[in-house]
Protein backbone atom coordinates (compact mmCIF):
# COMPACT_ATOMS: atom_id res chain seq x y z
CA UNK A 1 0.00 0.00 0.00
CA UNK A 2 1.12 3.63 -0.79
CA UNK A 3 3.57 5.51 2.34
CA UNK A 4 3.64 8.85 2.59
CA UNK A 5 7.17 10.63 1.22
CA UNK A 6 7.99 13.77 3.04
CA UNK A 7 6.02 15.99 0.70
CA UNK A 8 2.52 14.09 1.86
CA UNK A 9 3.34 14.10 5.32
CA UNK A 10 4.44 17.93 5.91
CA UNK A 11 1.38 18.23 3.66
CA UNK A 12 -1.05 16.83 6.16
CA UNK A 13 0.76 18.34 9.48
CA UNK A 14 0.75 21.90 8.07
CA UNK A 15 -2.95 20.90 7.62
CA UNK A 16 -3.34 19.75 11.33
CA UNK A 17 -1.64 23.00 12.72
CA UNK A 18 -3.46 25.28 10.59
CA UNK A 19 -6.91 23.57 11.43
CA UNK A 20 -6.34 23.90 15.16
CA UNK A 21 -5.51 27.18 15.20
CA UNK A 22 -9.37 27.63 13.27
CA UNK A 23 -10.98 25.70 15.81
CA UNK A 24 -9.10 27.65 18.92
CA UNK A 25 -10.41 30.72 17.14
CA UNK A 26 -13.77 29.41 17.10
CA UNK A 27 -14.18 28.44 20.64
CA UNK A 28 -12.53 31.56 21.37
CA UNK A 29 -15.69 33.27 19.89
CA UNK A 30 -13.29 34.72 17.19
CA UNK A 31 -14.72 34.13 14.01
CA UNK A 32 -18.32 33.45 13.66
CA UNK A 33 -19.78 29.93 12.53
CA UNK A 34 -20.56 30.96 9.26
CA UNK A 35 -17.29 31.72 9.22
CA UNK A 36 -15.73 28.85 10.59
CA UNK A 37 -18.29 26.28 8.18
CA UNK A 38 -16.18 26.34 5.28
CA UNK A 39 -13.05 26.00 7.34
CA UNK A 40 -13.93 23.10 9.21
CA UNK A 41 -15.73 21.45 6.05
CA UNK A 42 -12.48 21.32 4.39
CA UNK A 43 -11.06 18.99 7.73
CA UNK A 44 -14.58 16.37 7.01
CA UNK A 45 -16.19 17.92 10.60
CA UNK A 46 -19.44 17.96 10.11
CA UNK A 47 -22.35 19.52 12.71
CA UNK A 48 -25.02 16.96 12.59
CA UNK A 49 -27.99 16.54 14.73
CA UNK A 50 -26.12 15.86 18.03
CA UNK A 51 -22.56 16.22 18.17
CA UNK A 52 -19.95 17.17 15.49
CA UNK A 53 -19.10 14.36 12.96
CA UNK A 54 -15.64 13.55 11.51
CA UNK A 55 -15.56 11.82 8.64
CA UNK A 56 -12.01 9.86 7.85
CA UNK A 57 -10.34 9.22 4.28
CA UNK A 58 -9.54 5.86 3.33
CA UNK A 59 -8.16 6.36 0.14
CA UNK A 60 -9.81 3.60 -2.32
CA UNK A 61 -10.18 1.52 0.93
CA UNK A 62 -6.60 0.94 1.91
CA UNK A 63 -5.65 0.02 5.42
CA UNK A 64 -3.31 -1.52 6.86
CA UNK A 65 -3.02 -2.91 11.10
CA UNK A 66 -1.26 0.29 12.24
CA UNK A 67 -4.12 2.46 10.62
CA UNK A 68 -7.08 0.13 11.64
CA UNK A 69 -5.16 0.18 15.10
CA UNK A 70 -5.50 3.80 15.49
CA UNK A 71 -8.55 3.77 14.35
CA UNK A 72 -10.05 2.02 17.20
CA UNK A 73 -7.89 4.03 19.45
CA UNK A 74 -9.57 6.83 18.76
CA UNK A 75 -13.26 5.91 18.65
CA UNK A 76 -12.36 4.68 22.24
CA UNK A 77 -10.57 8.38 22.95
CA UNK A 78 -12.92 10.67 21.28
CA UNK A 79 -15.90 9.06 20.76
CA UNK A 80 -18.29 5.87 22.27
CA UNK A 81 -16.23 3.16 21.39
CA UNK A 82 -17.32 3.15 17.46
CA UNK A 83 -16.88 3.86 14.25
CA UNK A 84 -19.27 3.67 10.96
CA UNK A 85 -17.43 2.75 7.74
CA UNK A 86 -19.39 4.10 4.65
CA UNK A 87 -20.01 3.93 1.36
CA UNK A 88 -17.46 5.31 -0.01
CA UNK A 89 -14.85 3.66 2.01
CA UNK A 90 -14.24 6.04 4.68
CA UNK A 91 -15.12 5.49 8.27
CA UNK A 92 -17.12 8.50 10.47
CA UNK A 93 -17.02 9.22 14.07
CA UNK A 94 -20.54 10.60 15.26
CA UNK A 95 -19.73 11.94 18.63
CA UNK A 96 -16.53 14.57 18.19
CA UNK A 97 -15.57 17.48 20.93
CA UNK A 98 -14.69 20.45 18.79
CA UNK A 99 -11.59 21.00 21.49
CA UNK A 100 -10.26 17.45 20.36
CA UNK A 101 -10.93 17.37 16.90
CA UNK A 102 -7.26 19.25 16.13
CA UNK A 103 -5.78 16.07 18.38
CA UNK A 104 -7.82 14.03 16.05
CA UNK A 105 -6.25 14.69 13.11
CA UNK A 106 -2.68 14.71 14.53
CA UNK A 107 -3.24 11.37 16.08
CA UNK A 108 -3.99 10.74 12.21
CA UNK A 109 -1.30 12.21 10.59
CA UNK A 110 0.91 10.48 12.85
CA UNK A 111 -0.02 7.12 10.65
CA UNK A 112 -0.34 8.99 6.94
CA UNK A 113 -4.01 9.24 7.36
CA UNK A 114 -6.33 12.72 6.94
CA UNK A 115 -9.59 14.00 6.48
CA UNK A 116 -9.10 16.45 3.45
CA UNK A 117 -11.28 17.02 1.04
CA UNK A 118 -14.05 14.34 2.39
CA UNK A 119 -16.36 17.01 2.28
CA UNK A 120 -16.99 20.28 0.43
CA UNK A 121 -17.19 21.26 -3.23
CA UNK A 122 -14.56 19.39 -4.28
CA UNK A 123 -12.55 15.78 -5.76
CA UNK A 124 -13.56 13.84 -2.82
CA UNK A 125 -11.94 10.40 -1.61
CA UNK A 126 -11.58 8.40 -4.92
CA UNK A 127 -12.84 4.69 -4.33
CA UNK A 128 -12.25 1.65 -6.04
CA UNK A 129 -12.55 -2.45 -6.22
CA UNK A 130 -12.12 -3.71 -2.15
CA UNK A 131 -10.70 -7.09 -4.27
CA UNK A 132 -8.04 -4.70 -6.16
CA UNK A 133 -4.73 -6.62 -6.57
CA UNK A 134 -6.22 -9.76 -5.14
CA UNK A 135 -9.15 -10.57 -8.03
CA UNK A 136 -8.50 -13.06 -10.92
CA UNK A 137 -10.34 -11.02 -13.40
CA UNK A 138 -8.55 -7.09 -13.28
CA UNK A 139 -5.86 -6.70 -15.90
CA UNK A 140 -4.29 -3.97 -13.45
CA UNK A 141 -4.35 -3.46 -10.09
CA UNK A 142 -6.50 -0.09 -10.19
CA UNK A 143 -4.98 1.36 -7.05
CA UNK A 144 -1.44 3.13 -8.40
CA UNK A 145 -4.03 4.99 -10.48
CA UNK A 146 -6.26 6.04 -7.69
CA UNK A 147 -3.64 7.03 -5.81
CA UNK A 148 -2.43 9.12 -8.48
CA UNK A 149 -5.82 10.42 -8.77
CA UNK A 150 -5.79 11.35 -5.26
CA UNK A 151 -2.04 13.10 -5.23
CA UNK A 152 -3.38 15.00 -8.70
CA UNK A 153 -6.54 16.05 -7.19
CA UNK A 154 -5.53 17.19 -3.57
CA UNK A 155 -5.31 20.95 -3.13
CA UNK A 156 -6.17 21.43 -6.85
CA UNK A 157 -6.19 24.78 -7.02
CA UNK A 158 -8.86 25.36 -9.91
CA UNK A 159 -11.13 22.18 -8.66
CA UNK A 160 -11.42 23.71 -4.59
CA UNK A 161 -14.62 25.49 -5.30
CA UNK A 162 -16.35 23.52 -7.63
CA UNK A 163 -20.18 23.83 -8.24
CA UNK A 164 -20.75 20.93 -6.04
CA UNK A 165 -18.86 17.71 -4.37
CA UNK A 166 -17.46 15.65 -6.74
CA UNK A 167 -16.69 11.58 -6.37
CA UNK A 168 -14.38 9.85 -8.46
CA UNK A 169 -13.94 5.70 -8.94
CA UNK A 170 -11.25 3.72 -10.71
CA UNK A 171 -11.68 0.16 -11.65
CA UNK A 172 -10.04 -2.34 -13.91
CA UNK A 173 -11.92 -5.31 -14.35
CA UNK A 174 -15.21 -6.07 -16.17
CA UNK A 175 -17.02 -7.00 -12.98
CA UNK A 176 -17.84 -3.50 -11.63
CA UNK A 177 -17.48 -3.82 -7.66
CA UNK A 178 -17.76 0.03 -7.12
CA UNK A 179 -20.53 1.41 -8.50
CA UNK A 180 -18.36 3.06 -11.16
CA UNK A 181 -21.21 4.38 -13.45
CA UNK A 182 -22.76 6.03 -10.41
CA UNK A 183 -19.82 8.35 -9.78
CA UNK A 184 -19.12 11.93 -11.24
CA UNK A 185 -16.25 10.31 -13.05
CA UNK A 186 -16.29 6.81 -13.25
CA UNK A 187 -12.71 5.17 -14.89
CA UNK A 188 -11.94 1.30 -15.88
CA UNK A 189 -8.94 0.99 -16.74
CA UNK A 190 -9.10 -1.42 -19.65
CA UNK A 191 -6.89 -3.24 -22.30
CA UNK A 192 -6.96 -3.03 -26.57
CA UNK A 193 -4.80 -4.56 -28.25
CA UNK A 194 -2.48 -5.47 -25.61
CA UNK A 195 -1.83 -1.94 -24.66
CA UNK A 196 -3.53 -0.50 -21.16
CA UNK A 197 -5.20 2.73 -21.38
CA UNK A 198 -9.31 4.00 -19.51
CA UNK A 199 -12.72 4.34 -20.52
CA UNK A 200 -14.37 7.53 -19.19
CA UNK A 201 -17.75 7.12 -18.06
CA UNK A 202 -18.89 10.78 -16.77
CA UNK A 203 -22.21 12.27 -15.37
CA UNK A 204 -23.51 9.23 -12.70
CA UNK A 205 -24.90 9.72 -9.63
CA UNK A 206 -27.79 8.92 -6.89
CA UNK A 207 -29.50 12.08 -5.21
CA UNK A 208 -32.34 13.91 -5.91
CA UNK A 209 -32.17 12.99 -9.60
CA UNK A 210 -30.24 10.01 -10.32
CA UNK A 211 -28.49 9.42 -13.71
CA UNK A 212 -26.07 6.23 -14.97
CA UNK A 213 -23.12 8.04 -16.00
CA UNK A 214 -22.64 7.81 -20.14
CA UNK A 215 -19.53 6.16 -21.64
CA UNK A 216 -17.96 9.51 -23.14
CA UNK A 217 -14.96 7.78 -24.94
CA UNK A 218 -13.89 3.86 -24.99
CA UNK A 219 -9.65 4.39 -24.49
CA UNK A 220 -7.35 7.62 -23.45
CA UNK A 221 -4.01 6.42 -23.25
CA UNK A 222 -2.25 5.77 -20.03
CA UNK A 223 0.18 8.50 -20.69
CA UNK A 224 -2.39 10.89 -20.99
CA UNK A 225 -5.48 9.89 -18.84
CA UNK A 226 -4.69 12.12 -15.73
CA UNK A 227 -4.81 15.09 -18.43
CA UNK A 228 -8.41 13.86 -19.64
CA UNK A 229 -9.69 13.82 -16.28
CA UNK A 230 -8.54 17.67 -16.02
CA UNK A 231 -10.33 18.23 -19.16
CA UNK A 232 -13.62 17.08 -18.01
CA UNK A 233 -13.72 18.76 -15.31
CA UNK A 234 -12.69 22.20 -16.75
CA UNK A 235 -15.68 21.85 -18.74
CA UNK A 236 -17.72 21.25 -15.80
CA UNK A 237 -16.21 23.52 -13.59
CA UNK A 238 -16.89 26.28 -16.49
CA UNK A 239 -20.41 25.89 -17.19
CA UNK A 240 -21.69 23.90 -13.79
CA UNK A 241 -25.03 25.54 -12.23
CA UNK A 242 -23.95 27.48 -9.40
CA UNK A 243 -27.36 29.38 -8.87
CA UNK A 244 -29.03 26.42 -7.72
CA UNK A 245 -27.19 23.65 -5.38
CA UNK A 246 -29.71 20.61 -6.91
CA UNK A 247 -28.77 20.74 -10.14
CA UNK A 248 -25.27 22.01 -10.28
CA UNK A 249 -23.88 18.21 -10.17
CA UNK A 250 -21.88 17.50 -13.40
CA UNK A 251 -24.72 14.53 -14.16
CA UNK A 252 -27.26 17.61 -14.91
CA UNK A 253 -24.73 19.47 -16.99
CA UNK A 254 -23.94 16.30 -18.95
CA UNK A 255 -27.65 15.52 -19.44
CA UNK A 256 -28.60 19.12 -20.21
CA UNK A 257 -25.84 19.64 -22.98
CA UNK A 258 -26.24 16.10 -24.31
CA UNK A 259 -23.39 13.68 -24.00
CA UNK A 260 -22.25 14.23 -27.31
CA UNK A 261 -21.39 18.00 -26.53
CA UNK A 262 -19.96 17.40 -23.62
CA UNK A 263 -18.11 15.12 -24.58
CA UNK A 264 -16.95 17.50 -27.61
CA UNK A 265 -16.08 20.33 -25.68
CA UNK A 266 -13.67 17.77 -23.09
CA UNK A 267 -12.12 16.89 -26.75
CA UNK A 268 -11.40 20.30 -27.28
CA UNK A 269 -9.96 21.38 -23.67
CA UNK A 270 -8.12 18.05 -23.82
CA UNK A 271 -6.52 18.71 -26.89
CA UNK A 272 -5.48 22.11 -25.54
CA UNK A 273 -4.42 20.74 -21.90
CA UNK A 274 -2.00 18.23 -24.11
CA UNK A 275 -0.15 21.22 -25.75
CA UNK A 276 0.63 22.19 -22.26
CA UNK A 277 2.02 18.90 -20.99
CA UNK A 278 0.14 18.57 -17.13
CA UNK A 279 0.20 14.96 -17.16
CA UNK A 280 1.91 13.75 -14.28
CA UNK A 281 5.88 12.28 -15.24
CA UNK A 282 6.08 8.64 -15.97
CA UNK A 283 8.40 7.99 -13.16
CA UNK A 284 5.63 9.69 -10.56
CA UNK A 285 3.46 6.59 -11.61
CA UNK A 286 6.25 4.11 -11.52
CA UNK A 287 6.96 5.07 -8.14
CA UNK A 288 3.54 4.77 -6.78
CA UNK A 289 3.46 1.57 -7.95
CA UNK A 290 6.16 0.63 -6.10
CA UNK A 291 4.29 0.54 -3.21
CA UNK A 292 1.51 -1.94 -4.78
CA UNK A 293 3.47 -4.62 -5.57
CA UNK A 294 1.53 -8.05 -4.70
CA UNK A 295 2.79 -9.57 -1.33
CA UNK A 296 5.26 -12.85 -1.90
CA UNK A 297 2.68 -15.52 -1.68
CA UNK A 298 3.04 -18.94 -1.11
CA UNK A 299 3.42 -21.65 -4.03
CA UNK A 300 2.17 -24.79 -3.76
CA UNK A 301 -0.70 -24.42 -1.35
CA UNK A 302 -3.52 -26.93 -1.08
CA UNK A 303 -7.08 -25.67 -2.30
CA UNK A 304 -8.75 -28.00 0.02
CA UNK A 305 -10.89 -26.24 2.32
CA UNK A 306 -12.32 -28.80 5.13
CA UNK A 307 -16.19 -28.08 5.10
CA UNK A 308 -17.35 -30.72 8.35
CA UNK A 309 -18.37 -27.55 10.10
CA UNK A 310 -21.34 -26.37 8.47
CA UNK A 311 -21.79 -23.12 9.70
CA UNK A 312 -17.74 -22.37 8.94
CA UNK A 313 -18.83 -23.69 5.14
CA UNK A 314 -21.99 -21.58 5.24
CA UNK A 315 -19.62 -18.92 5.59
CA UNK A 316 -17.03 -20.06 3.02
CA UNK A 317 -19.49 -20.27 0.93
CA UNK A 318 -20.80 -16.77 1.23
CA UNK A 319 -18.28 -14.46 2.40
CA UNK A 320 -14.88 -15.53 0.48
CA UNK A 321 -14.02 -14.45 -3.08
CA UNK A 322 -11.71 -15.99 -5.41
CA UNK A 323 -8.24 -14.75 -5.59
CA UNK A 324 -5.44 -14.59 -8.39
CA UNK A 325 -3.25 -16.83 -6.27
CA UNK A 326 -3.52 -20.48 -5.59
CA UNK A 327 -4.15 -21.37 -2.14
CA UNK A 328 -6.00 -18.31 -1.75
CA UNK A 329 -8.98 -15.98 -1.01
CA UNK A 330 -10.41 -12.92 0.26
CA UNK A 331 -12.69 -12.82 3.01
CA UNK A 332 -15.10 -10.66 3.12
CA UNK A 333 -15.83 -9.64 7.25
CA UNK A 334 -19.50 -8.52 7.89
CA UNK A 335 -20.35 -5.60 9.63
CA UNK A 336 -23.97 -6.68 9.52
CA UNK A 337 -25.34 -9.18 12.15
CA UNK A 338 -28.91 -9.88 12.00
CA UNK A 339 -30.35 -6.61 14.86
CA UNK A 340 -27.01 -4.36 14.42
CA UNK A 341 -26.40 -1.26 12.98
CA UNK A 342 -24.95 -1.59 9.46
CA UNK A 343 -21.40 0.05 8.86
CA UNK A 344 -21.09 -0.12 12.43
CA UNK A 345 -17.77 -1.74 14.26
CA UNK A 346 -16.74 -1.13 18.04
CA UNK A 347 -12.75 -0.39 19.10
CA UNK A 348 -12.54 -3.88 20.02
CA UNK A 349 -13.66 -5.27 16.89
CA UNK A 350 -11.37 -2.91 14.74
CA UNK A 351 -8.58 -4.12 16.74
CA UNK A 352 -9.33 -7.80 16.55
CA UNK A 353 -9.74 -7.01 12.52
CA UNK A 354 -5.98 -5.08 13.05
CA UNK A 355 -4.86 -8.11 14.31
CA UNK A 356 -6.04 -10.37 12.21
CA UNK A 357 -4.89 -8.64 9.57
CA UNK A 358 -1.11 -9.04 10.55
CA UNK A 359 -1.44 -12.82 10.96
CA UNK A 360 -3.56 -13.85 8.11
CA UNK A 361 -3.37 -11.13 5.10
CA UNK A 362 -0.23 -9.66 4.49
CA UNK A 363 -1.27 -6.42 7.32
CA UNK A 364 -3.77 -5.40 4.63
CA UNK A 365 -7.11 -4.78 5.28
CA UNK A 366 -10.03 -2.85 2.74
CA UNK A 367 -12.69 -0.83 3.32
CA UNK A 368 -16.14 -1.80 0.85
CA UNK A 369 -18.75 0.43 -0.32
CA UNK A 370 -21.07 -2.13 1.25
CA UNK A 371 -19.88 -0.79 4.39
CA UNK A 372 -18.01 -4.46 5.51
CA UNK A 373 -14.56 -5.17 5.66
CA UNK A 374 -11.83 -7.64 3.64
CA UNK A 375 -8.75 -9.29 3.96
CA UNK A 376 -7.91 -9.23 0.64
CA UNK A 377 -4.57 -12.17 0.88
CA UNK A 378 -5.61 -15.24 3.42
CA UNK A 379 -4.68 -18.82 2.76
CA UNK A 380 -7.46 -21.39 2.19
CA UNK A 381 -5.61 -23.35 5.70
CA UNK A 382 -5.64 -20.54 7.61
CA UNK A 383 -10.15 -19.88 6.82
CA UNK A 384 -11.05 -21.78 9.72
CA UNK A 385 -8.98 -20.21 12.76
CA UNK A 386 -10.14 -16.61 11.12
CA UNK A 387 -13.80 -17.53 11.18
CA UNK A 388 -13.21 -18.99 14.47
CA UNK A 389 -12.05 -15.46 16.10
CA UNK A 390 -14.45 -13.32 13.77
CA UNK A 391 -17.26 -15.53 14.97
CA UNK A 392 -16.29 -15.51 18.65
CA UNK A 393 -16.39 -11.02 18.09
CA UNK A 394 -19.89 -11.44 16.63
CA UNK A 395 -18.17 -10.66 12.99
CA UNK A 396 -18.45 -13.63 11.42
CA UNK A 397 -21.96 -13.63 9.75
CA UNK A 398 -22.47 -15.51 6.60
CA UNK A 399 -24.76 -12.90 4.94
CA UNK A 400 -22.40 -11.66 1.54
CA UNK A 401 -24.93 -9.99 -1.03
CA UNK A 402 -27.87 -11.35 0.79
CA UNK A 403 -31.23 -9.84 2.24
CA UNK A 404 -29.15 -9.26 5.57
CA UNK A 405 -26.01 -7.37 4.17
CA UNK A 406 -27.97 -4.37 4.00
CA UNK A 407 -26.23 -0.77 2.94
CA UNK A 408 -27.85 2.16 5.43
CA UNK A 409 -27.07 5.35 5.63
CA UNK A 410 -26.63 6.77 9.24
CA UNK A 411 -30.49 8.52 8.71
CA UNK A 412 -32.55 10.95 11.26
CA UNK A 413 -30.61 8.93 14.27
CA UNK A 414 -27.55 11.26 13.06
CA UNK A 415 -27.96 12.83 10.19
CA UNK A 416 -29.26 16.52 9.56
CA UNK A 417 -30.46 16.23 6.05
CA UNK A 418 -32.42 13.00 7.21
CA UNK A 419 -36.21 12.97 6.91
CA UNK A 420 -36.99 9.49 8.32
CA UNK A 421 -34.79 6.83 9.90
CA UNK A 422 -32.71 4.31 8.19
CA UNK A 423 -30.90 2.18 10.92
CA UNK A 424 -34.36 0.79 12.79
CA UNK A 425 -35.54 -0.74 9.18
CA UNK A 426 -32.34 -2.09 8.59
CA UNK A 427 -32.14 -3.64 12.18
CA UNK A 428 -35.73 -4.81 11.31
CA UNK A 429 -35.32 -5.97 8.15
CA UNK A 430 -32.14 -8.17 8.54
CA UNK A 431 -33.90 -10.03 12.10
CA UNK A 432 -37.13 -11.11 10.54
CA UNK A 433 -35.35 -12.60 7.37
CA UNK A 434 -32.82 -14.13 9.47
CA UNK A 435 -35.40 -15.70 12.29
CA UNK A 436 -37.88 -16.87 9.44
CA UNK A 437 -34.52 -18.77 7.51
CA UNK A 438 -35.81 -17.03 4.04
CA UNK A 439 -32.02 -15.27 3.74
CA UNK A 440 -30.46 -18.83 2.32
CA UNK A 441 -33.91 -19.32 -0.10
CA UNK A 442 -33.80 -16.14 -1.55
CA UNK A 443 -29.95 -16.35 -2.69
CA UNK A 444 -28.15 -12.40 -4.05
CA UNK A 445 -30.67 -9.59 -3.36
CA UNK A 446 -29.08 -6.78 -2.41
CA UNK A 447 -30.86 -4.00 -0.12
CA UNK A 448 -30.30 -0.59 0.58
CA UNK A 449 -31.80 2.26 2.46
CA UNK A 450 -31.74 6.03 2.52
CA UNK A 451 -33.10 8.26 5.01
CA UNK A 452 -33.75 10.87 2.47
CA UNK A 453 -33.42 12.10 -1.38
CA UNK A 454 -29.22 12.41 -0.96
CA UNK A 455 -28.93 8.70 -1.23
CA UNK A 456 -26.09 8.21 0.96
CA UNK A 457 -27.81 4.68 1.30
CA UNK A 458 -27.63 3.94 -2.37
CA UNK A 459 -31.22 3.65 -2.61
CA UNK A 460 -31.27 4.27 -6.05
CA UNK A 461 -29.03 1.17 -7.08
CA UNK A 462 -30.43 -1.57 -4.84
CA UNK A 463 -32.31 -4.93 -6.10
CA UNK A 464 -35.02 -3.65 -3.47
CA UNK A 465 -34.57 -0.07 -2.24
CA UNK A 466 -36.19 2.18 0.56
CA UNK A 467 -36.44 5.33 0.48
CA UNK A 468 -37.02 7.28 4.00
CA UNK A 469 -39.79 10.51 3.30
CA UNK A 470 -41.38 13.11 5.23
CA UNK A 471 -45.31 13.26 4.80
CA UNK A 472 -46.53 15.71 6.33
CA UNK A 473 -44.26 15.45 9.75
CA UNK A 474 -44.53 11.38 10.08
CA UNK A 475 -41.90 9.22 8.57
CA UNK A 476 -42.90 7.22 5.39
CA UNK A 477 -40.88 4.80 3.21
CA UNK A 478 -41.13 4.38 -0.37
CA UNK A 479 -40.63 1.33 -1.97
CA UNK A 480 -38.23 0.75 -5.00
CA UNK A 481 -37.27 -2.39 -6.73
CA UNK A 482 -34.51 -2.77 -9.76
CA UNK A 483 -31.50 -1.30 -9.66
CA UNK A 484 -28.04 -2.50 -9.96
CA UNK A 485 -24.79 -1.13 -9.03
CA UNK A 486 -22.88 -3.09 -11.21
CA UNK A 487 -21.46 -3.68 -14.46
CA UNK A 488 -25.61 -4.04 -15.08
CA UNK A 489 -25.74 -0.43 -13.95
CA UNK A 490 -29.92 -0.07 -13.43
CA UNK A 491 -31.83 2.38 -11.39
CA UNK A 492 -34.56 1.01 -9.14
CA UNK A 493 -38.44 2.51 -9.37
CA UNK A 494 -40.40 3.36 -7.26
CA UNK A 495 -43.34 0.70 -6.74
CA UNK A 496 -46.43 3.43 -5.53
CA UNK A 497 -47.34 4.75 -1.89
CA UNK A 498 -44.82 4.76 0.62
CA UNK A 499 -45.09 2.93 4.19
CA UNK A 500 -44.82 3.26 8.10
CA UNK A 501 -42.14 1.56 9.45
CA UNK A 502 -43.84 -1.89 10.45
CA UNK A 503 -45.08 -1.58 6.62
CA UNK A 504 -41.92 -1.05 4.94
CA UNK A 505 -40.88 -4.16 6.80
CA UNK A 506 -43.84 -6.51 5.70
CA UNK A 507 -43.89 -5.02 2.10
CA UNK A 508 -40.57 -6.00 2.04
CA UNK A 509 -41.59 -9.72 2.98
CA UNK A 510 -44.03 -9.59 0.21
CA UNK A 511 -41.98 -8.53 -2.89
CA UNK A 512 -39.68 -11.28 -1.89
CA UNK A 513 -42.89 -13.69 -1.82
CA UNK A 514 -43.31 -12.60 -5.55
CA UNK A 515 -39.98 -13.51 -6.41
CA UNK A 516 -39.98 -16.57 -4.83
CA UNK A 517 -43.03 -18.02 -6.24
CA UNK A 518 -42.24 -16.21 -10.03
CA UNK A 519 -38.77 -16.93 -9.98
CA UNK A 520 -37.12 -19.65 -12.84
CA UNK A 521 -33.97 -21.61 -12.08
CA UNK A 522 -30.77 -19.64 -11.52
CA UNK A 523 -32.63 -16.49 -11.30
CA UNK A 524 -31.62 -14.10 -9.14
CA UNK A 525 -34.20 -11.79 -7.71
CA UNK A 526 -33.42 -9.12 -10.36
CA UNK A 527 -33.54 -10.78 -13.00
CA UNK A 528 -36.85 -12.12 -12.14
CA UNK A 529 -37.63 -8.60 -11.76
CA UNK A 530 -36.34 -7.78 -15.26
CA UNK A 531 -38.39 -10.78 -17.01
CA UNK A 532 -41.51 -10.30 -15.05
CA UNK A 533 -41.82 -6.07 -14.36
CA UNK A 534 -43.15 -4.13 -11.93
CA UNK A 535 -47.33 -5.22 -12.06
CA UNK A 536 -46.68 -8.34 -9.98
CA UNK A 537 -45.30 -6.86 -7.33
CA UNK A 538 -47.30 -3.95 -7.33
CA UNK A 539 -50.61 -6.48 -7.69
CA UNK A 540 -49.21 -8.14 -4.01
CA UNK A 541 -48.22 -4.88 -2.47
CA UNK A 542 -51.64 -2.72 -3.25
CA UNK A 543 -53.68 -5.34 -4.54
Amino acid sequence: MYQYDQYDQAMVDARVEEFRDQARRRLEGKITEDQFKPLRLMNGLYLQLHAYMLRVAVPYGTLDSRQMHMLATIADKYDRGYGHFTTRQNIQYNWIKLEEAADILADLASVEMHAIQTSGNCIRNTTSDHFAGAAADEVVDPRPYAELIRQWSSFHPEFSYLPRKFKMAVIASDRDRAAMRLHDIGVQIVEKDGVLGAAFYVGGGMGRTPMVAPLIRDFVPLDQWVTYAEACLRVYNRYGRRDNKYKARIKILVHELGAEEYTRQVEEEFAHLLTLGIEPPAAELARIKTYFEEPLFEEGLSEEIDRSDPDFALWVDRNTHPHKAPGYVSAVISLKPAGGIPGDASAEQMHLMADLAKDYSFDELRVMHTQNIVLPHVRKADLHALWTALDAAGLGSPNLDTIEDIIACPGLDYCSLANARSIPVAQKIATRFADTGKTARLGELKLKISGCINACGHHHAGHIGILGVDRKGVENYQLLLGGSEAEDTSLAKITGPGFDEDGIVDAVETVTTVYERERQDGERFLDTYRRIGMDPFKEALYG
